[in-house]
C-alpha cells in the first residue's frame, strides 16, 4: 500500500472514531444516529449537485450498500449501550478478518505476505482489546449487537470494494449511498418520534450536519483508497480507528486504558504498518 493511500486511510480512521465518540456522548443515541444519517444525507445531496453520476454498472452496488448501511446505523445506537471504546472494538475488530477471508476466497484481491501478517497482528491486538468485554465492559445484548454489526460492516465493505471500482467517480458513489440510506432512517424517526424531536434545537442541527460531514468524508476517503489498494488491506488499516477510539475514550469519556490496552493498541498500530508494506 503506497504511503499516500495509507495516510488517507489513517485520516479516515480518525474521523470515523471522532464521529462515533460524538454519538456515544448523546443521551438519546437512537435519535442521534438518525440525525447523523440525516446530516450525512443533506451533505451528500448538496455535494451531488456538483458531481457526475456514477457509472451504470455501479448502481446495483449503491442500492445494496445503502440498504446495508441502513442496518449499520440501526445497530450502532444499540451497540453503544456500554462503554464507547470496548463496543467500538468489537464492531470494528472482526470485520478485517471476514473481509480478508472473503476477498482471498473469491479472488477479488491478492494479498502479500506482509499484508497477511499485518492483518493477523491487527486481529491479535483487537482480541487483546476486546478480551475484557465479556466480563462487563459491554452488556451482553450490546456485545451481541456489536458482533452482528461487525458482520454488517464486513458486508458493506465487500460490496463497496467492488462497486466503487466500477463507479468511475468514487466521490459520487459515496454520496449516493449516504443520500439514499438517510431516507428510511429519517422516515422511521418522523413516524416514531415526530419532526420536532428529530430536528431538535439549533445546536442539534449543527451537530448533525458536522457529524454527517465527518461520516461522509471518512467513508469517501476509504472508498477512494479501495480503488488504489486491496480491499482487505484498506479494511485492516482502517481498524487503526480502534486505537483512536481508545484514546478518545480516555481523553473525553473518562475510560481509562490499562497496560494490556496499551500493549494491544501497539499491536494494532504495528499490524497497520505491516499492511502498509
Amino acid at each position: 500500500m503506497p504511503w499516500r493511500v495509507a495516510a488517507v486511510v489513517l485520516v479516515a480512521a480518525l474521523l470515523h472514531a471522532a464521529w462515533n465518540a460524538v454519538l456515544r456522548r448523546s443521551r438519546d443515541r437512537a435519535l442521534e444516529t438518525v440525525r447523523v444519517a440525516a446530516g450525512a444525507g443533506i451533505v451528500s445531496a448538496a455535494g451531488l449537485l456538483a458531481l457526475p453520476a456514477p457509472a451504470p454498472a455501479s448502481w446495483p452496488f449503491i442500492a445494496a450498500s445503502a440498504l446495508i448501511h441502513t442496518a449499520y446505523f440501526a445497530l450502532l445506537a444499540a451497540a453503544y449501550r456500554g462503554a464507547f471504546a470496548p463496543a467500538y472494538t468489537v464492531m470494528r475488530g472482526a470485520a478485517p478478518v471476514l473481509v480478508a477471508l472473503a476477498t482471498s476466497t473469491l479472488g477479488v484481491d491478492a494479498l502479500s505476505g506482509s499484508s497477511w501478517a499485518g492483518i493477523a497482528l491487527v486481529c491479535v491486538g483487537v482480541a487483546g482489546l476486546g478480551a475484557p468485554l465479556v466480563h462487563g465492559g459491554v452488556p451482553g445484548r450490546a456485545f451481541l449487537v456489536a458482533l452482528a454489526n461487525a458482520c454488517v460492516i464486513a458486508a458493506y465493505t465487500l460490496v463497496d470494494g467492488t462497486g466503487v471500482r466500477r463507479a468511475a467517480h468514487p466521490a459520487s458513489y459515496t454520496l449516493w449511498i449516504f443520500a439514499l440510506d438517510a431516507v428510511p432512517l429519517v422516515a422511521w424517526a418522523l413516524g416514531a418520534r415526530g419532526a420536532s424531536a428529530l430536528l431538535g434545537g439549533l445546536a442539534d442541527a449543527g451537530r448533525a450536519l458536522a457529524t454527517g460531514a465527518l461520516t461522509t468524508g471518512a467513508y469517501a476517503l476509504v472508498l477512494w483508497a479501495m480503488t488504489r489498494a486491496p480491499v482487505a488491506a484498506v479494511a485492516a488499516m482502517r481498524e487503526t480507528a480502534i486505537v483512536f477510539a481508545w484514546l478518545i475514550g480516555a481523553c473525553t469519556l473518562r475510560e481509562r486504558p490499562t497496560a494490556r490496552t496499551l500493549a494491544a493498541a501497539a499491536l494494532v498500530a504495528a499490524g497497520a504498518a505491516l499492511v502498509k508494506l
